[in-house]
């Protein structure tokens, strides 16, 4: 359908950490541009939940296609809830799947909820992203008695304080945590922003190494360029070769914007030493 002339106005919205605007796609009838403080946050389209605009949501969808065969539904938690662009997709390309959203802010949620409603079987909870995850990761006694435990299929960290990731789950003990809720097979998709060098995503990729077995980074080829600022996903399992190189990298080939992977060896060499962010993990 034609959106010459669209009337739709922006809306503004009051978060607990500023101001959301939705803001409309005059391309797309039923799309908006979900902005808070001035960073560019999702982009959902109602009409369509399976356009996804943004690269990284595209390679974290990437992830999320190759953790089971297409179609079956998944047992996922979303760290970050945003637009809830990701858990839209998950609904329409793998209908009753069992998802949950966890969101910190219940004034971004509330405005989201007028704008751009969800469909009913996407769970939310309201929750501090660490505090959900170790309530849930350390609920038994011993580590034993807790280990997977969470049986999620997937694990999405989508989790912003304006453009950076928050130390809470940045650290070597979220990430042992994390792994305790997937199932054996499990992966981790986690979205972060980086400069050139990419110096945190080298920290953070070496993080993940002491929780998981196989981890693979992605990143665009134009932040290594000397782009000023990039979002960079990274994959985890905890075991080996559940996400070999060649298969992410022949996934990511679909892009209208290429990736560069790094994995296995050629990831340890990337990683130049880095070393993991401590964060008291026992």
């Amino acid at each position: 359908m034609a959106t010459h002339g669209n009337r739709r106005a922006t809306v503004f919205a009051r978060t607990i950490s500023g101001n959301a605007t939705f803001e409309p796609d005059p391309g797309h009838d039923r799309a908006w541009t979900v902005t808070v403080d001035g960073v560019p946050q999702s982009y959902v389209d109602l009409a369509d939940p399976a356009h996804l605009a943004f690269e990284y949501v595209r390679r974290l969808a990437t992830i999320l296609r190759l953790a089971r065969a297409p179609g079956v539904p998944m047992k996922i938690l979303h760290l970050g809830g945003g637009g809830l662009t990701l858990p839209r997709w998950v609904a329409a390309t793998r209908p009753g799947s069992h998802q949950t959203v966890v969101e910190l802010d219940p004034l971004l949620l509330a405005a989201v909820a007028r704008t751009l409603p969800w469909p009913p079987e996407i769970g939310i909870e309201i929750a501090d992203a660490r505090t959900f995850v170790d309530t849930q990761a350390f609920a038994g006694a011993t580590p034993e008695a807790y280990a997977g435990t969470g049986g999620y299929d997937a694990i999405v960290v989508d989790v912003f304080q304006g453009s950076a990731m928050p130390e809470s789950v940045a650290g070597t003990s979220f990430a042992h945590a994390a792994a305790r809720l997937l199932r054996p097979g499990g992966v981790l998709a986690m979205n972060l922003t980086d400069v050139r060098p990419p110096a945190h995503s080298r920290i953070q990729a070496a993080t993940l190494r002491t929780a998981f077995a196989d981890v693979a980074l992605i990143a665009p080829p134009g932040m290594l360029r000397g782009r000023k600022l990039g979002n960079v996903v990274l994959a985890a399992s905890a075991i080996c070769n559940t996400l070999p190189v060649s298969r992410i990298a022949r996934s990511v080939a679909w892009d209208r914007e290429p990736a560069r992977v790094w994995h296995g060896e050629e990831l340890t060499t990337f990683l130049g030493g880095a070393r993991a962010r401590l964060d008291g993990f026992p």
